[in-house]
């Protein structure tokens, strides 16, 4: 094999080798040129993406917010308590009793003033007045005869045949006798009074309640309530409000009452407030006074809501009012979408939410749900919720 020697000074070698470095030159240049491009590239490609989200605004949850504004609030007092004859007459015997000839009502009957509610044998008083009349007429007749006596003495005393002492005289029978016969008309109206007591009549018109008496039974001025009266049929409730509610109520306060057992209500109105608190429970009466109906039976169970009055308040829905142990309060998103505690003072509780007495002016933008999981600074994403 023969290997040939390049030949030192040979001009095409050295040709070769002084090409060698522009060579290299150009593809350095070329390699440089690329990278340039292909960075240029990804820049341009980067720039063009939307940015991503950052963690904060992903992590940012929705939430709905309300504005309530302010709002008429009735200030209501809950109570409960047990009906009544708002005047109840209690009827018994008043004059000297006896046996119960027959009883004209039942409980639930209307009755007038003076109507007999029963009627007490009265045979025997019968021929007292009987007597007593009889009585009356033997000395209307005495005194009838003594008045003719007394007109011929005196057309005699002229002649002389009677003296002035026996017109002195025959006056004087004359005026006992009619005094006698005063004296038997007032006892046989005395009489006639008892034999009329002896009929047990309704004090005033209203409702019979109770009827504790029965044909045939002796009754008399100790035999106590025979029957029992709601006086024009009024009935009422006794409420049972603690102290500090009492203390808001007034003479006139609109009420609703509702029995225990059935669904109707019915409006009434408040119309004595007890001036005294029991100190065992520390409760106070209030009475509603309520208009007749079949439903309000006395001794029954009611409950009640009075309004007390009424004011100006936010009433937020009940999910947005949060507690713990430093008391109510609510979360509010401020001007940039961060979340603020704000503590509250509740008032009433109704349908349309909770009344918030302390704490908002109704113009906050409040969380109306999920609150328990957001914490105090934290970022949200709020949405209004258009005023109930």
């Amino acid at each position: 094999m023969n290997y040939e020697t390049p030949i030192a000074g040979d001009p095409a070698l050295t040709a070769d080798e002084e090409m060698q470095p522009g060579k290299k030159r150009r593809w350095m240049i070329g390699a440089i040129v690329a990278i340039i491009l292909v960075a240029l590239a990804v820049w341009l490609s980067i720039r063009s993406r939307p940015a991503a989200p950052s963690d904060n605004a992903m992590q940012a949850p929705v939430i709905t917010v309300i504005s309530p504004g302010q709002s008429m609030i009735e200030q209501r007092v809950s109570a409960t308590g047990s009906l009544a004859a708002r005047v109840e007459m209690p009827v018994g015997v008043v004059g000297e009793g006896g046996q119960v000839r027959q009883v004209l009502v039942q409980p639930g009957d209307w009755v007038r003033a003076g109507q007999v509610l029963a009627v007490i044998e009265r045979s025997v008083q019968v021929e007292q007045i009987r007597s007593l009349a009889a009585q009356v007429e033997v000395n209307r007749a005495d005194a009838k005869l003594a008045q003719a006596q007394l007109d011929r003495a005196k057309a005699l005393v002229g002649r002389g045949f009677i003296s002035r002492a026996d017109i002195d005289q025959r006056t004087a029978t004359r005026d006992g006798a009619n005094a006698r016969v005063a004296v038997a008309a007032a006892q046989l109206a005395e009489q006639r009074a008892r034999t009329g007591r002896l009929d047990i009549r309704a004090p005033a018109a209203g409702l019979i309640l109770t009827r504790a008496v029965e044909p045939g039974q002796i009754v008399g001025s100790g035999s106590g309530t025979l029957f029992r009266v709601a006086k024009g049929g009024e009935m009422e409730m006794l409420a049972q409000v603690s102290e500090a509610d009492l203390a808001m109520l007034r003479v006139g306060n609109r009420a609703t009452v509702t029995p225990i057992g059935g669904t109707a209500s019915f409006a009434g109105q408040l119309w004595q407030v007890a001036p005294v608190i029991d100190q065992q429970n520390r409760q106070g009466i209030a009475r509603i006074a309520l208009p007749y109906d079949r439903a309000i039976r006395p001794g029954g169970f009611a409950s009640a809501i009075i309004i007390s009055g009424s004011g100006v308040a936010p009433t937020l829905p009940e999910s947005a009012v949060l507690s713990d142990a430093k008391g109510n309060y609510v979360y509010i998103v401020d001007r940039r979408d961060h979340v603020e505690r704000r503590a509250v003072t509740t008032g009433q509780v109704s349908d349309s939410g909770v009344s918030v007495t302390r704490g908002l002016d109704g113009s906050e933008r409040i969380v109306m749900s999920a609150g328990a999981f957001l914490n105090p600074g934290q970022k949200v994403k709020p949405q209004a919720k258009a005023r109930p």
